[in-house]
This record gives structure tokens, C-alpha cells and sequence, in this order.
């Protein structure tokens, strides 16, 4: 612990000043490099919320060297399946599936301190590899630059008026980008931060009131967790400057039963892995059905559906986006020129933007699920339920979920002997909990198209709430 430098990262009992976290990247830089890690090279980094987790990112960094984050809710599959796409010569985590596919450096291991220099990387090098879920089955590598991450960072800062009189705390997982960058932006506005192991509902309450957070950020099931606390009143929330929602879609009645309870006011934003800081509502004027106005530095025009022509003022389309923070593309590279429109990233989200320039999101014009911020994509799982030999088709989808922002649901056609709960398992053995189904619901087939596309309108329509079943 330091007693005269600020505090950078409080985590349980331990605190750390910014100068002891270098010192420590510094000298996990040096051991990597004793490993063979050199400039260019990729480092899986598979690890819990834990202060070793920011250590490491900056130890990669220092090498000039790209961080491949892996979510640390994967299951074996999902792993070797990022490992085998992003090739990394080392790894770094306090995960025992990681260290079964690659030789891991355990961060339960003491961390050495160094004053070695740091590497100044190249601007238009990758510096992480973030993954986000396709519709063609097993998540894509999003990969961001150290000059689109920094140029988030600073994005980041500026809506959300960060400085070093700030504090805020964070049980996010840092695999995800929302994670990854409220991390990133603390440490460059020399902000004060507590990095919490996993998310406490209690915990997270009296830590804004004994530590003066000023700062929460939020996801829908935080949300609906603060709306239903019987005890809500009893916490001191007065140091709030506000609490940002991000990465669900707000839902008005519960952000407005927050704030009539504490006075604390709420701020949606809008981002996505592609592009972390796309809209944010302005601190002093923020709406419940927007969210927001475009981020400084992005660019915004919505484009029929149809035809891809640009549309007028209110009028409905697909919400693409143009700025320096857009991602150099994915892995695998073929995957990267569907998501843009020349220079446009294409966020597969649909909605307006008036005359004001407010955004409202109304659709997605991409079939994927967002379960709590995570994407995840049907044909991920509808693989692993064609693996069952009962299974004759099957085809999943998602629900609005007041709680997690939309539910999986698995529309299944099977011969007789299977239960949902087997299904269930079966998805729930092989990948995150996040993606395994809410619901299955036994069809007697599932509705295409002749070209042999699912008809997943037509699935949501039927069995999008659990008194269709």
C-alpha cells in the first residue's frame, strides 16, 4: 500500500496508487518477455475482477504486445475456440480451463515490481482483441487499436464528465468491453475506483454511502435489483452525481422508481463491442426514451432498411455510425465487410434520430440475443442442441425480460423421450450460464423460409411469453 501517492484501485482490503500498478505491470512485462513475449505478439488474459486483471492489461501494453480477453463465465469449447482464432503465445489468468488448453502464468502467483521502461506501442496496432457473438454460430474477435481504444477512453471521459474528484466502483466484468473501459477511463481521469470481485446488491449500496461513490454505472438487472430493495431508503446515496445505464435498453418504469426512492438521476448511454462509445444522454438534461445524442467525435445517419439509402429526420432505419473509436475489424477477417457500409459501421440496431438529434433504438435488425449486455448469438446455441440425438430442428430467439434485457428461449422439435430440462443442462455443461435458455417450448417444426431461413418473427409471436406454451 502506498501512504503518500492517491489511491488508484481499492479492491477488498488492498489499495493500490497509480505509480505501484506501473510498477507492477513493469515487472509482469519483464517476466513475460523473459517468456518470449514480443512486440505484436497476442496474451490470453482469462481472469475475475481482481486488481491482477488491470495489472496484467498494462503489462501486455508495456511489451506492445494485444491483450485476447476471454470471458472468464467460458466453457472449454468456447475457450479453444477463442485460442485457435486469435493464436496467442502465452497466457495469463486464474482460470484452470485456460491453463488446460495454453501454459498459463496463474495470477494467484505474487506479482514482481520493476522500473523496467515501457514500450510506446504503434497507434495502429491491435492493443485488444474483445469477443462479440455472431449469427453464424461461435463469437468473433473485435479488434481494437491503441489509437480506437484511447480515442474511446477519451470519449468516455467527456459524456460522462469524469475526473480525478470522482469515484466509482465497478463489478462489471472487465472481459467486456463496458468492464474494460470504465476501468480504463478511472485510471486515465485519475478517478478513484473499487474493483468489487462479483456483484453484491448490499455490498454495492453501503460502499456508495460509507465511500462517497459519486459515480454507478448500471445494467438492467442493477436496476431492477435497486427498484425492488425493500431497505432502499435506509442507504445514504447523496453522493451520486448520477447513475448510467448502459448496455440494455432502459426501462422507464423501473429507472423512475430508483429515482423517486433515492433522487439520484439516471443517464443511458449506447455503445457496442464494434464501438464502445456511440450516444450518451447529457448530464444535466438526460430523457428516459433516448439514448442520448452522439458521442464527440461520432458520426450518426440511419439508412433504410431496404435500400441502404440514407432516410430523413424521425424516420425509421438501420442507425450506423462513423468515428475514430470503430474497430480495425474482426477475426476472422472475412466477417469484417458486412459489418460496415464503406466507412460506416453498421450497428444492426434500428430506431430514429430527430431533428435535436436524440436517438431512439426501436429494433435490431441483427438476430442477436442481448442477455444482461451480453450478445449471444441462436446459432451458438442451436448447435449444441442439434448435438442431441433426440433433437430433430430447433431454432432459439429472444424475449423482452424485464430483469436481464431479453431471455433466451429455445423452440425445439424433438422425438419423444427428451425434457426441457435436459436441454437446458445440455446447453448450460457447454457454454456460459448467460446463454443458456429461460424457456424450451416443443414445436411440431420450426418455420422457414423455402431458402431454409428461420422465421424467428414468427417464433416470438407465438412463443415470446410463457402463457403461449
Amino acid at each position: 500500500m502506498a501512504d503518500t501517492a492517491p489511491c488508484a484501485l481499492v479492491f477488498e482490503e488492498q489499495a493500490y496508487a497509480a505509480d505501484e500498478l506501473d510498477a507492477l505491470a513493469a515487472g509482469l512485462a519483464d517476466e513475460l518477455a523473459g517468456r518470449g513475449v514480443r512486440t505484436g505478439d497476442r496474451v490470453a488474459l482469462m481472469s475475475s475482477n481482481r486488481p491482477e486483471f488491470v495489472v496484467a492489461v498494462l503489462a501486455v501494453w508495456r511489451l506492445g504486445a494485444c491483450v485476447v480477453l476471454i470471458s472468464p463465465a467460458w466453457k472449454r469449447d468456447e475457450v479453444a475456440h477463442a485460442l485457435s482464432l486469435t493464436n496467442p503465445v502465452a497466457a495469463l489468468g486464474d482460470s484452470s480451463v485456460l491453463g488446460e488448453l495454453l501454459p498459463m502464468r496463474h495470477l494467484d502467483e505474487p506479482l514482481p515490481a520493476s522500473k523496467s521502461a515501457a514500450a510506446v506501442p504503434n497507434p495502429e496496432d491491435d492493443a485488444v482483441l474483445v469477443f462479440s457473438s455472431g449469427t453464424t454460430g461461435m463469437p468473433k474477435a473485435v479488434r481494437h487499436t491503441h489509437a480506437s481504444l484511447d480515442t474511446a477512453i477519451r470519449q468516455w471521459t467527456q459524456v460522462l464528465e469524469l475526473t480525478g474528484a470522482d469515484r466509482i466502483q465497478i463489478a462489471t466484468p472487465p472481459s467486456h468491453i463496458l468492464g474494460l473501459l470504465n476501468i480504463l477511463t478511472a485510471l486515465r481521469a485519475g478517478a478513484w475506483m473499487r474493483l468489487h470481485r462479483r456483484f453484491d446488491l448490499n455490498t454495492m449500496l453501503t460502499c456508495i454511502q460509507d465511500e462517497r461513490i459519486t459515480v454507478e454505472m448500471a445494467v438492467a438487472p442493477i436496476a431492477l435489483a435497486l427498484a425492488a430493495h425493500p431497505e432502499l431508503e435506509r442507504y445514504d446515496l447523496s453522493s451520486l452525481r448520477y447513475i448510467m445505464w448502459g448496455a440494455t435498453p432502459v426501462t422507464a418504469s423501473i429507472a423512475e422508481t430508483v429515482t423517486a426512492r433515492t433522487g439520484v438521476p439516471w443517464v443511458p448511454a449506447y455503445g457496442a463491442s464494434e464501438l464502445p462509445v456511440i450516444a450518451c444522454n447529457p448530464l444535466g438534461g438526460a430523457r428516459l426514451d433516448s439514448v442520448g445524442k452522439a458521442a464527440p467525435g461520432v458520426e450518426i445517419r440511419v439508412v433504410d432498411l431496404d435500400t441502404g439509402k440514407p432516410v430523413g429526420t424521425e424516420e425509421t432505419g438501420e442507425i450506423q455510425c462513423r468515428s475514430a473509436s470503430v474497430m480495425a475489424g474482426y477475426l476472422p477477417a472475412d466477417a469484417t465487410a458486412s459489418a460496415f457500409d464503406g466507412s460506416w459501421y453498421r450497428t444492426g440496431d434500428v430506431g430514429t434520430v430527430d431533428a435535436e438529434g436524440w436517438i431512439r433504438i426501436t429494433d435490431r435488425a441483427k438476430e442477436m440475443i442481448k442477455v444482461r449486455g451480453f450478445q449471444v448469438a441462436p446459432a451458438e446455441i442451436e448447435a449444441v442442441l442439434h448435438e442431441h440425438p433426440l433433437v430433430t430442428d430447433c431454432a432459439v430467439f429472444g424475449t423482452p425480460d424485464e430483469r436481464d434485457g431479453e431471455a433466451v428461449v429455445a423452440a425445439v422439435a424433438v422425438l419423444d423421450g427428451v425434457t426441457a430440462e435436459e436441454l437446458i443442462g445440455l446447453v448450460g455443461d457447454r457454454l456460459a450460464a448467460y446463454k443458456r435458455p429461460r424457456r424450451v417450448v416443443f414445436v411440431s417444426e420450426i418455420p422457414r423460409l423455402p431458402s431454409g431461413k428461420v422465421l424467428r418473427r414468427v417464433l416470438e409471436e407465438r412463443h415470446g411469453r410463457p402463457t403461449d406454451q
